[in-house]
């Protein structure tokens, strides 16, 4: 799990109480953006993906230290939405994700040259369009602020929040996903501080799958559990609400938000 630096919502400098003045901001920076090409083609890549899966099983691969227990034999074949640096691990297993996602600035920095080389399709918060290549494989979701709410569909806009399990979950409602599985989210980090603080890795990242994850002095943001938890239940509930269902396979962890599966019992069931 990511945190996202949670800025002052629109807007990059002083906070506006003027509702018309952030609203004419806003409708500004929409247009600004579907001026461009890779807005409109985004856009009608993730039209086209819209309940395409309809009905079907997928897991998200989440970050945390648990993610190594994962079998990822058993994943073979299955629809997969990994995350970030989930790179990390193909030295380790010839397993790839179906498809990755990644929002946080830092993170997106500091994995840009295997985002920008990879086949593995992309879905790439559209303030770091200007970052990555744009081709087949990559769409970038318009990301939103402001707005904390679930988007069933999103090909005009999506509330990312404070982390990018919450993105993965949108996508996997929009691509019509029937059940969904969680594994690797620990929801628990070794390393504490204030929500969303900027801060500079050590030597050895304790907090993720990868040891590399974030180490050697690079930046990162402190994760926000208490609102991961807000979005986690926007979540179940707009999966509840539409006869869907999310379930938690992560190996031990500390999310009780969703029913606890084994990843065995959810693959078979």
């Amino acid at each position: 799990m990511s945190s996202e630096n949670q800025e002052a919502p629109i807007l990059l400098g002083k906070p506006e109480n003027n509702p018309y003045k952030v609203a004419g901001i806003l409708l500004g920076q929409r247009i600004a953006w579907d001026l461009k090409r890779a807005s409109w083609i985004s856009r009608k890549r993730l039209r086209a993906l819209k309940d395409k899966h309809k009905g079907k099983k997928a897991v998200i691969l989440c970050n945390g230290p648990s993610l190594t227990k994962t079998n990822f034999d058993s994943l073979k074949g299955v629809f997969t939405i990994a995350m970030n640096k989930i790179n990390l691990l193909f030295d380790k297993t010839d397993f790839r994700p179906s498809c990755i996602v990644s929002q946080n600035p830092l993170v997106i920095e500091q994995n840009l040259a295997f985002f920008n080389a990879t086949e593995i399709p992309l879905f790439i918060a559209h303030f770091e369009a200007d970052k990555i290549k744009l081709r087949k494989n990559v769409a970038f979701i318009h990301e939103v602020r402001y707005n904390r709410k679930f988007s069933q569909d999103c090909s005009m806009s999506v509330y990312m929040g404070p982390t990018v399990t919450f993105a993965a979950m949108q996508l996997a409602f929009h691509m019509g996903f029937q059940e969904v599985a969680l594994v690797g989210c620990d929801h628990n980090f070794a390393t504490k501080g204030p929500a969303n603080k900027e801060v500079t890795s050590g030597d050895a990242d304790p907090n993720h799958f990868d040891p590399n994850y974030f180490a050697g002095g690079v930046k990162w943001h402190l994760p926000d559990l208490a609102e991961s938890e807000g979005v986690y239940l926007i979540a179940r509930n707009t999966f509840e609400a539409a006869g869907r269902k999310i379930v938690n396979a992560t190996i031990g962890g500390k999310l009780e938000i969703f029913e606890r599966q084994s990843l065995e019992h959810f693959l078979q069931g």
